[in-house]
């Protein structure tokens, strides 16, 4: 059990790729998308999880969060029981200086749509910008995957 602290960006281009140290396939889906308790089922590459999250702090920043391996069966059986729209996605994960950016692009219903994400220790921390970090995005709900797997990017 922990705190997620995060911010979120649209992004310009495509520019980011170049400095991306490794690539993974996502595919993840709900089981419940209430703002006071998401519960997500995903596959990374070979890997199940399940993860709670709970409301999401004033600022949009932080929320708690909880997650589990799960086997890649599991996972699997769980997406079947999911709501709405899948989330597929391809995540690049860029250093920034102490940081790690995680830079979703997504495909399917949400293809276009490419947002980066940095994890935080604090909400003061600061980052450096790279010149493909587009508008902050940070708690805006239209953005969030629970949000996307309901209202897809093609459908806005």
């Amino acid at each position: 059990m922990s705190i997620e602290i995060e911010r979120k960006f649209l992004v310009k281009n495509n520019s980011f790729l170049a400095d991306s140290f490794q690539k993974k396939y996502i595919k993840q889906g709900f089981l419940n998308t209430d703002k006071h308790r998401t519960v997500r089922i995903r596959i990374s590459d070979d890997t199940g999880y399940i993860t709670i999250k709970g409301i999401t702090n004033e600022t949009g920043m932080s929320r708690f969060e909880w997650e589990k391996k799960i086997s890649i069966d599991e996972a699997n059986q769980l997406l079947t029981l999911c709501e709405d729209t899948p989330i597929e996605k391809h995540r690049y994960l860029l250093k920034n200086d102490s940081f790690v950016f995680e830079v979703d692009v997504f495909v399917g219903a949400n293809n276009g749509l490419i947002i980066a994400e940095i994890e935080l220790s604090s909400e003061k921390d600061h980052f450096s910008k790279p010149e493909w970090l587009g508008k902050e995005v940070t708690g805006e709900t239209k953005y969030y995957n629970s949000m996307l797997s309901k209202t897809p990017y093609n459908k806005w």
